[in-house]
């Protein structure tokens, strides 16, 4: 009794601070696009800035798995999956900054924001994970707070715009789900060197082929663009570091405090404003994640059973996987 008190203790501790990374997450890629707004308005362009953003959390990667002596490599079928995700994450990401372009910026990143749902109802087809009827309501929730948070407004729309916004918001929702399977119990840290890698290459190869490769030129863009891949870097890794310790559903559905991050950094850093509506989207979006946090550390997994050839859970993720 002990023991199994201990082990749901260990497991409750591990959720919180899952849930924790996760929303810290969410804070660093606000600000790491709030600050990617200032290096624009000094010449810096989308495609340097995302290039550099994938390369940094590359670099930061393999110094640290080589400072602690892990493998770099993964073996060859999950490298060669998570190369795969490198390549729909440079296809998303372009995607969403493509969608920026057309669209009015609050409905592109509405639009994309439907990962969260897109995450939780590809999980629940696939049988991957057990999904609470709570921790669905609270992101249907989540997602008409941010409706009315981010003040959508009517106007000509382009097909084209909304398409790009749903390749980004399908792009993100299968990295998240099909990296779940691919980290497992191992180390989340190979397999976000391996995406951030694919993907930097890839907008390397765009860059020689395009030579667009603009940087600043006014000392606060520089600012803006150093700062903001430091924030991408840190929450490119604590993302992923999220999908290992609470799994894709609620990694995805506490993503929602990015948005709400980025309109509160706007606020300080750009000196916007709220309209009524847009603050009572924004506590609509806080209360929901507060809900689904409660949820989830109210009710921790159970820790899975040790057999001789290995845990129950990890034989199932293999089995389903496979």
């Amino acid at each position: 009794m002990a023991v199994e008190t201990s082990k749901k203790g260990m497991h409750l501790r591990r959720e919180v601070l899952g849930i924790f990374i996760v929303l810290g997450v969410g804070v660093c890629f606000a600000l790491s696009n709030t600050l990617a707004g200032l290096a624009y308005t000094g010449g810096a362009n989308p495609l340097s800035v995302a290039t550099i953003r994938y390369f940094l959390p590359a670099i930061i990667l393999v110094t640290i798995l080589a400072a602690t002596g892990k493998n770099l490599l993964l073996p060859r079928r999950e490298g060669c999956i998570a190369c795969g995700l490198g390549a729909v994450t440079a296809i998303y990401s372009w995607s969403v900054l493509a969608a920026i372009e057309i669209l009015p910026v609050p409905l592109a990143i509405l639009i994309f924001y439907l990962f969260p749902l897109i995450t939780t109802f590809m999980v629940v087809i696939l049988g991957w994970e057990k999904l609470r009827l709570m921790t669905a309501l609270c992101a249907v929730v989540a997602f008409g707070g941010l409706t009315l948070a981010l003040g959508i407004h009517g106007g000509a729309l382009s097909p084209l715009g909304i398409a790009l916004a749903t390749v980004g918001a399908l792009g993100l929702a299968t990295v998240s789900l099909v990296s779940s399977r691919v980290i497992r119990a191992g180390d989340p840290r190979q397999v976000t060197l391996y995406i951030a890698a694919t993907a930097a290459v890839i907008f390397l190869a765009v860059i020689l082929i395009r030579g667009q490769f603009l940087l600043p030129n006014t000392n606060p863009a520089w600012w803006g663009f150093i700062t903001n891949n430091i924030f991408f870097a840190a929450a490119l890794i604590g993302y992923f570091v999220g999908i290992q310790m609470i799994g894709p559903v609620r990694t995805t559905l506490f993503s929602y405090i990015e948005p709400v991050a980025t309109i509160a950094a706007a606020l300080v850093l750009l000196d916007q404003s709220l309209a009524p509506l847009q603050i009572v989207g924004v506590l609509v979006v806080v209360s929901a994640l507060i809900a689904a946090g409660r949820v989830s550390t109210r009710r921790a997994p159970q820790a899975p059973q040790q057999t001789e050839s290995g845990t129950s859970a990890e034989m199932h993720c293999r089995r389903n996987f496979d």
